[in-house]
């Protein structure tokens, strides 16, 4: 893949918003204003400060360790080659892999309705085709024609979705956005805010991309920091909005056209036309991405030796077939397989690669800077929201509990035995740059 040229600060921001503010901004809002209700805008924030929390070790750690294998280079510094660290980075590529799954299945899920097309098998399958296929060649041009497609499609999708805010803000009922603390709200909040914290788990591409990025030093905390403060006030926005134009209930029997049904009364049937576009470019923007980081993450594990050698193997145009193999597994569990169970697990697998970040971090901090106190504290915090998040899994939907104990154990196990066959070691922590010795 062609990486000769850099990724601007505006670029970087670009893909980790368009990244975040993805395919969920136009379907969890069914589902937030059932758990959460009128507290909806509170929940977004609290869910909002929990990305903050993992930021700070994401910007430290990231502005020095320059490595595309991102939070998986951050954790081997920390804890050394071992079967959990391997057991990890399989793991973080995998939930790339289904990522770009789930967001080509929402856009073919979009895009036949919207050209009135049935939503058969072949047509989905085409359209699945089709899309991935296009990301994949965009992608093949490099780091650079990925930054600057994911500039103008984030432009657009905000656009769309800035005429949603200020048309919804001159409707907007009071009692509708009015908080309720109560005990039972109150409890309808936390549980929102620890799901919602999944919406902001984008800003840690830009770690995966840390060495295509210009001045990594400098861009990769203020990307970090920008994009998930942005993405905060946009989701409080956009809550404020849905649930101050359209009751609850509604919201509720809305599910995944709740913003469209929120548009309504400002917007009428052109709200329909204009958020689905909207949903298209931002699923456009999130596939995008995500294709690149997955990618990325495959070559640079490979390079490293936690991943087969194919992943970093270039053909004669410069380009890694980690990069097609990432995509060409995407699309195959996108037309073969049943993600809902899957899906569900990649939030509990990004939380636990979060607390392995910061307790890295922790041991670090002496040499990489950080306040100790302030990284434990974020910590307890993380740790909170981990275990609130196994308690609504254990009480809503015990499949995906079961299921991500299981996954964790097969990827034990199959690094176990990767290691034991193949007998490569894992040395992004003898080869990871720092910032230090970067010209």
């Amino acid at each position: 893949m062609t990486t000769n040229k850099k990724l601007s600060l505006v670029e970087v921001i670009s893909m980790a918003v368009g990244t975040m503010i993805g395919a969920s901004i136009f379907s969890i809002f069914g589902l937030g204003a059932k758990i959460a209700g009128q507290n909806l805008p509170e929940a977004f924030l609290l869910s909002g400060v929990y990305a903050l929390v993992v930021a700070y070790s994401y910007a430290i750690l990231g502005s020095k360790i320059i490595s595309n294998a991102g939070p998986i280079a951050f954790i081997l510094k920390g804890f050394g080659d071992n079967v959990v660290t391997g057991a990890l980075s399989i793991l973080m590529w995998l939930t790339y892999v289904v990522s770009i799954s789930l967001f080509v299945k929402g856009f073919a899920g979009y895009f036949l309705p919207l050209f009135h097309i049935e939503p058969t098998s072949l047509s989905l399958g085409l359209v699945e085709g089709a899309v991935i296929a296009f990301f994949t060649a965009l992608n093949f041009f490099g780091s650079k024609a990925v930054g600057k497609a994911e500039f103008y499609i984030v432009l657009t999708k905000l656009t769309i979705l800035l005429v949603f805010i200020l048309g919804g803000f001159l409707t907007i009922k009071g009692s509708n956005i009015k908080p309720d603390f109560d005990q039972v709200h109150t409890s309808g909040l936390l549980n929102a805010s620890v799901i919602f914290f999944l919406s902001y788990m984008g800003f840690g591409l830009i770690t995966n991309t840390s060495e295509n990025i210009k001045n990594p030093k400098r861009n990769i905390p203020l990307a970090i920091f920008i994009s998930i403060i942005f993405v905060m006030i946009v989701y409080v926005l956009i809550s404020l909005v849905t649930i101050g134009n359209l009751p609850l209930p509604e919201i509720i029997k809305a599910q995944e056209n709740a913003l469209a049904e929120a548009a309504r009364p400002f917007l009428g049937n052109f709200g329909f036309l204009l958020i689905s576009i909207g949903a298209l470019f931002s699923i456009s923007s999130a596939l995008n991405a995500t294709i690149f980081g997955g990618s990325n993450i495959a070559y640079s594990l490979a390079k490293d030796g936690e991943l087969p050698e194919v992943f970093e193997r270039k053909v004669w145009f410069g380009s890694t077939e980690g990069l097609y193999i990432t995509a060409g597994l995407g699309l195959a569990f996108a037309l073969f397989f049943d993600l809902s169970s899957i899906a569900s697990i990649t939030s509990t697998v990004f939380t636990v690669i979060y607390i392995f970040v910061l307790i890295s971090h922790f041991k670090l901090a002496k040499q990489f800077g950080g306040k100790r106190l302030l990284i434990a504290v974020n910590l307890m915090i993380l740790l909170s929201v981990f275990v609130a998040l196994i308690i609504y899994q254990w009480q809503t939907q015990k499949s995906a509990f079961y299921t991500s104990i299981l996954t964790f154990l097969v990827a034990l196990l199959i690094e176990f035995l990767y290691r034991k066959m193949k007998e490569r070691k894992f040395t992004i922590g003898e080869k990871a740059l720092t910032h230090d010795n970067i010209s």
